[in-house]
């Protein structure tokens, strides 16, 4: 009998670390990552002209987009990590439907406000793909910070993990991928899952979800 495959949902504030770690789980446990910023990407590669910003015409495409392409793979049984830095308000409602297509865990990235902001500035300068975004430089360090803390992370009922992301990964990677698989291969299983409900979290909207 085929059992369901996992969709382990990579979630956080910009900067904090989430697409690369999306990548990384997913080549551990070895299925295919779906990262919503990648999405957008591939949009703007193929619609030149295109004025970038966090609620441009691409940017509301991408949002169904990215949920029809993983409900796509779980439906043919694919165990998926999928990526974004979508607040609770996002994530709930394109996350329930797919409760029953597959078992969810969440990876949550947490990082200090001004680790992410430099991340983002340098992320901005280095990487001509981020132009597919909001080009605009987050400049004002204090706002910035207030948005980011002020991150409404998803919250739904199925085992969750924190990552802290400041300087490699706490816990470990070894601990990462453990938790990852736990809901793939009974082989990798370790007792209880770590955490069994999404931790408190503040309330509040990034403008930019």
């Amino acid at each position: 009998m085929t059992s369901l495959p996992t969709l382990v949902v990579v979630s956080g504030p910009p900067g904090a670390g989430k697409t690369t770690l999306a990548h990384a789980i997913a080549r551990a446990v070895g299925c295919p990552a779906i990262c919503r910023d990648e999405i957008k990407e591939g949009m703007v590669h193929a619609t030149p002209g295109v004025a970038p910003g966090p609620r441009d015409e691409l940017s509301m495409r991408t949002l169904p987009t990215f949920f029809q392409v993983i409900e796509l793979l779980l439906r043919a049984g694919v165990t998926t990590v999928a990526e974004a830095a979508f607040q609770d308000r996002l994530w709930r409602p394109g996350l329930q439907p797919l409760r029953r297509l597959a078992r969810i865990r969440i990876v949550h990235c947490t990082v200090a406000a001004e680790v992410a902001l430099e991340r983002r500035v340098r992320r901005m300068d280095d990487d001509p793909s981020r132009r597919a975004h909001d080009v605009s430089r987050p400049d004002d360090a204090v706002a910035e910070a207030a948005r980011h803390d002020a991150f409404d992370r998803v919250s739904i009922d199925a085992p969750w993990l924190e990552v802290d992301t400041t300087d490699g990964y706490e816990p470990g990677f070894e601990t990462i991928a453990a938790f990852a698989r736990e809901g793939s291969d009974p082989a990798h299983a370790r007792g209880t899952p770590m955490n069994l409900r999404a931790p408190l979290r503040p309330t509040g909207h990034d403008p930019h979800p």
